[in-house]
């Protein structure tokens, strides 16, 4: 006699076990690769639409004169754990007219007897004024290399876009802080040196732009 219980074929319940875990595999890796894609994504779309106080940059001074409306302008400095560097500003406030372009300095001293290498972040506040404020020259954008006991100027030029005046979230707005923190570069990058420059000596730089 043939048994009454016959037993159910294994081959689909396979077929849907190794369906499952293979969407399971994909999604796993789509999670990962969006996670190393958030930062570079999120830092260009700071740049291109001033979230969360990220400056703008610009290649010139604007095409319009200077508004007569003036802005006062604070300059904050910051050095994360781990480098020893001195940073601050010469002037901590100045006054200026939106759309006129100013030039600022900041001072830094490698206070160690070793070289070390930082670059800087940066931000404005209220954070509403990111899209506005315009750096047409800057050494955050570079990492910087300070021997020991060096010290050095470093410059900043920016403007306030005149647009400002005509966002309504910005109505009666009198102060803009600029803030920068200087972070430790564990493995500075590289830098090549060209054919002109090989055997010659090196001076010492007021700012590294």
């Amino acid at each position: 006699m043939e048994p009454t219980d016959k037993p159910t074929p294994a081959t689909p319940r396979l077929r849907r076990d190794a369906m499952v875990a293979a969407i399971c595999g994909a999604v796993v890796a789509l999670m990962v690769g969006a996670s190393y894609a958030a930062v570079p994504f999120y830092n260009w779309f700071c740049r291109a639409t001033g979230f969360n106080g990220t400056t703008q940059v610009a290649t010139s001074a604007p095409s319009s004169a200077p508004l007569a409306r003036k802005i006062a302008v604070r300059f904050d400095s910051n050095v994360a754990g781990g480098l020893p560097w001195k940073f601050e500003p010469e002037q901590t406030e100045i006054e200026i007219n939106i759309g006129q372009v100013v030039t600022v300095y900041y001072n830094v001293t490698n206070q160690s007897a070793r070289t070390t290498t930082g670059q800087a972040a940066y931000n404005v506040a209220p954070l509403t004024v990111g899209a506005y404020f315009q750096k047409i020259n800057c050494f955050c954008f570079t990492e910087q290399t300070m021997g020991p006991g060096e010290k050095r100027e470093m410059p900043v030029v920016f403007y306030v876009d005149p647009a400002l005046v005509k966002d309504s979230d910005n109505d009666g707005l009198n102060t803009i802080t600029l803030s920068y923190t200087f972070y430790p570069v564990r493995e500075p990058a590289a830098r090549p040196v060209a054919a002109s420059e090989a055997g010659k000596p090196k001076d010492n730089p007021k700012g590294d732009l």
